[in-house]
């Protein structure tokens, strides 16, 4: 690896930190009282996926241990975002369905960042951040396989 490949990707995943680290604060100040970023992302990858999902299977797709979701599907549960019920086909597992009132708590979220992260797009430009979407695309994608 030559000085400049390492600058760079140094540099890269700098930026990428520092963003990340940046956007996760504004988030944290503007989603509803007492959600968390972690608890949004799950109910909003449950309205998406449209069906009951296991706590194993969150976690995979968040790339976090089962006991770090079992933590936040327990917060979820208690707040009444979701339901956890028994596998029918096999006892050992749990599926996680979000509730209505969970949707409610998402879409509120939605409407608390939408102002957010919309005016980052306006500021950054339509294009520009088209451009960059298939890099950080590429780029999880990439981590994703390692």
């Amino acid at each position: 690896m030559t000085e400049d490949t390492n600058a760079l990707a140094v540099t890269l995943f700098s930026e990428i930190l520092t963003a990340d680290q940046l956007l996760r604060n504004r988030l944290s100040r503007v989603l509803p009282k007492g959600m968390e970023i972690s608890h949004f992302s799950v109910l909003n990858h449950l309205v998406f996926a449209g069906d009951e999902r296991s706590p194993a299977q969150l976690a995979n797709t968040f790339h976090v241990t089962r006991g770090a979701m079992t933590n936040t599907l327990a917060k979820l549960e208690w707040a009444g975002y979701i339901h956890i019920r028994p596998d029918w086909d096999d006892a050992r597992r749990k599926m996680v369905a979000i509730s209505p009132a969970g949707r409610r708590a998402r879409d509120q979220a939605i409407s608390s960042i939408a102002p957010l992260i919309n005016q980052v797009v306006e500021e950054l430009g339509h294009e520009r951040v088209r451009a960059t979407l298939p890099v950080l695309r590429d780029l999880r994608m990439q981590l994703e396989g390692e």
